[in-house]
């Protein structure tokens, strides 16, 4: 379970990302799911970034938009990320993708949940 979020950072493995369903499943009532699903935002948010990093072409759109919903769902949960993550996240995602529909509409809403008054950041 600990090793998980290291491979999710690797980006687009959709078996991996099963595996990590799963166990916020079998987490859900547990109070170690806050904390999971930090580990799995911030591997969604590192996972997006190499795949913005490796690829300037969009030939994968449809791992990329998992992912992206994916970041939007946990966003919504979990509201607070690593800075380093986030910044790393926009400048990547803004520099290879934007003119990407979805990731800007993802990146709105990421910016709506993070920066509203109580916010970390």
């Amino acid at each position: 379970m600990e090793q998980l979020p290291a491979a999710l950072e690797r980006g687009g493995n959709e078996q991996s990302w099963a595996v990590a369903d799963a166990i916020s499943r079998v987490l859900k009532n547990s109070e170690e799911l806050h904390s999971w699903r930090r580990h799995l935002l911030s591997a969604c948010m590192k996972g997006l970034v190499a795949v913005y990093s490796s690829r300037k072409d969009e030939s994968k759109q449809e791992v990329e938009k998992s992912m992206l919903l994916r970041l939007q769902e946990l966003l919504s949960v979990v509201e607070e990320v690593d800075p380093d993550d986030w910044c790393s996240l926009v400048k990547t995602g803004l520099k290879s993708r934007y003119r990407d529909e979805t990731f800007l509409k993802v990146l709105n809403v990421a910016i709506q949940l993070l920066y509203k008054k109580e916010s970390s950041l």
